[in-house]
């Protein structure tokens, strides 16, 4: 039989088929993706093949179909493996707050070099426009200019107040769209904004720590009534790479790599290097500091912990 992933626990899958009946089904055997150590082997947005069980209601998954793309992320848990979150996306969308909490710095650009390997287009969504001042307001419409400008589509969204709802719904409708954002943004609150009696659940922010706290335990798809695909992921409290290298990270900021090409080596890692392009155009504004500033933070991150790695012996 044949059907699609629509939602993983880690042990146990939820698949269904085209007739839209569905089987919690489980993997037997190791499956690797590119030789790569997984935590889950499969993802929700998969097509497998699976038999059935004595029980005719459970099922066992034998091979996984060819992947148009995947989103992978560093396992929280288990820092030398890899977290499948989700396969065959049309797009991704980021839900972000300037307030409550506060945007963590760099977190837009960890995320987007987990999409940007596969030509993943992002939609950047900030939610809680309700709770912004003027300052807010400002590094908005600044952070909007960022990104815009590189060929990101940004959107302000209250989901408590329905202000931009449609703007949503208009970027999702035809699309399967994987949805990920920081605990405590309002991601639930948002799904529900966008189909109300879908009625997932949502929470407050830790009244002691300001942060959002899990609501969301593992991913799931749902197909919205006017006509989308969503799947909805646990909330993202970090976001690491130690299985990339410096070379990865700068070509997956578009303009970054953009510039790369005009450097006097043709392994700059733009760093420290003289000849280097890219920091020509930071200097000349034509890359804005703040990329750059995360871009060096993502790869001094990754040489400490491949420095780390080579000498845990030592």
């Amino acid at each position: 039989m044949k059907g699609k992933v629509v939602k993983s626990t880690g042990s146990w899958y939820e698949v269904k088929t085209e007739e839209g009946k569905k089987y919690q089904c489980r993997v037997v055997g190791k499956m690797r993706l590119e030789g790569l150590k997984l935590t889950n082997p499969i993802g929700v947005g998969d097509i497998v093949d699976f038999d059935l069980e004595d029980t005719e209601e459970k099922g066992i998954i034998r091979s996984v179909e060819p992947r148009t793309n995947y989103v992978l992320r560093q396992s929280p848990r288990k820092k030398h493996h890899l977290h499948l979150l989700a396969s065959n996306i049309d797009q991704a969308m980021l839900v972000v707050t300037i307030a409550e909490p506060m945007l963590k710095p760099g977190f837009i650009d960890r995320f987007l070099v987990m999409t940007e390997p596969y030509d993943i287009p992002v939609i950047i969504v900030f939610n809680k426009a309700d709770i912004l001042g003027e300052g807010g307001m400002d590094l908005f419409n600044d952070l909007k200019k960022i990104y815009t400008n590189i060929g990101y589509e940004v959107l302000l969204v209250s989901s408590m107040e329905g202000t931009g709802i449609d703007e949503v719904k208009k970027a999702l409708k035809d699309k399967t769209t994987l949805i990920g954002g920081q605990s405590g943004v309002g991601k639930s609150t948002l799904i529900n904004a966008l189909q109300p009696g879908l009625e997932l659940k949502t929470t407050e922010l830790s009244d002691y720590s300001g942060k959002g706290q899990h609501t969301t335990t593992f991913a799931e798809m749902f197909e919205l009534d006017f006509g989308a695909e969503i799947i909805d992921t646990p909330g993202l409290k970090t976001l690491s790479f130690n299985h990339l290298e410096a070379m990865d990270v700068a070509h997956n900021f578009r303009e970054i790599f953009k510039y790369s090409k005009e450097c006097r080596f043709s392994n700059c890692t733009h760093m420290n290097e003289p000849g280097c392009a890219v920091k020509e155009a930071v200097e000349k504004g034509e890359i804005h500091p703040w990329r750059y500033d995360n871009y060096v933070q993502i790869v001094e991150e990754i040489e400490d912990q491949n420095y780390w790695e080579r000498h845990k012996d030592y």
